[in-house]
């Protein structure tokens, strides 16, 4: 297990009942949380200062309650990046998942280390909390991402960071497409980021599952490895697959590689003094 910690303008207050009260930086919200099966020991809906809170019945179709105002974009900074946040239309979301702060130090502390120039792939790359992370530790990044306003948010991030001016392509495709065109390209990458989603359908109509796909997946962007790489790296949100799954999935696909894998179950504090599960990630570091 490990745990996102630093964080100053985000924090967990409370949990119980399915929710999970949080602050970001001055804006407090209410949210779902399926792997929140305790009670609350706080009457969470009544907390004197929340802006909104997101309802997720189904009889009424999910939304967000706004109870007090609630700017159009707020702003959370860690360790000199800064985002900016939304409550998203339809979706519990705000644009960042602050527990990926986690691997976001592992990441630059392996290309501040790696003392050399570090090409890094970004797949499912959202609004870009790794890709701002791995550019300030001073690697080159490739965002890809399907959606065309999410990479847009995350050239707003790259903004807001002071990170203008280093290189990053920023490219909306299909992921797994993009990734077999740089296969004929010859084109290649040290690190490879990638935070597939659990389920979803494509353009046409083609159905991903993570469990039946994600093996494959990995399979494949291990073609456009350089002969140095320095990391792999992946991220799940989905219970069936446990860190164990993870961890064997990239040994399987880099045993003829000299390194090692880990997994791990990526959590967050709470005030309350436990740690909250938000998922898994598994690190492959190679050894040059």
């Amino acid at each position: 297990m490990k745990k996102a910690t630093d964080w100053k303008d985000y924090e967990i207050i409370a949990t119980g009942d399915g929710q999970k009260l949080e602050r970001w930086g001055n804006v407090y919200l209410l949210r779902p949380d399926p792997q929140i099966i305790w009670h609350s020991q706080i009457d969470m809906d009544r907390y004197p200062k929340l802006n909104a809170r997101y309802n997720a019945n189904g009889k009424i179709g999910e939304k967000w309650e706004i109870l007090r105002p609630v700017p159009e974009t707020f702003f959370v900074s860690r360790k000199g990046l800064t985002f900016g946040l939304k409550l998203m239309k339809g979706f519990k979301h705000t644009g960042l998942f602050p527990e990926q702060a986690v691997n976001w130090d592992q990441m630059q502390e392996m290309i501040i280390n790696a003392n050399r120039p570090i090409k890094v792939l970004n797949l499912f790359a959202y609004t870009g909390g790794a890709t701002l992370a791995c550019l300030k530790a001073g690697a080159s990044v490739t965002h890809v991402d399907a959606a065309q306003s999410m990479v847009l948010r995350a050239k707003e991030n790259q903004a807001l960071s002071g990170l203008e001016n280093t290189s990053c392509r920023w490219i909306i495709d299909d992921c797994l497409k993009f990734v077999n065109r740089e296969i004929r390209r010859g084109n290649k990458y040290d690190a490879i980021i990638m935070d597939p989603p659990s389920f979803g359908r494509g353009p046409n109509g083609e159905l991903w599952k993570i469990e039946e796909k994600v093996f494959d997946l990995i399979e494949t962007t291990k073609e456009i490895l350089s002969d140095k790489p320095l990391f792999y790296l992946i991220n799940s949100y989905t219970t069936g697959l446990q860190p164990t799954v993870i961890n064997n999935l990239l040994k399987i696909n880099f045993a003829s590689f000299q390194g090692e894998s880990e997994a791990y179950e990526v959590t967050l504090p709470t005030d309350e003094g436990f740690d909250l599960p938000c998922g898994c990630s598994g690190l492959y570091k190679f050894k040059n």
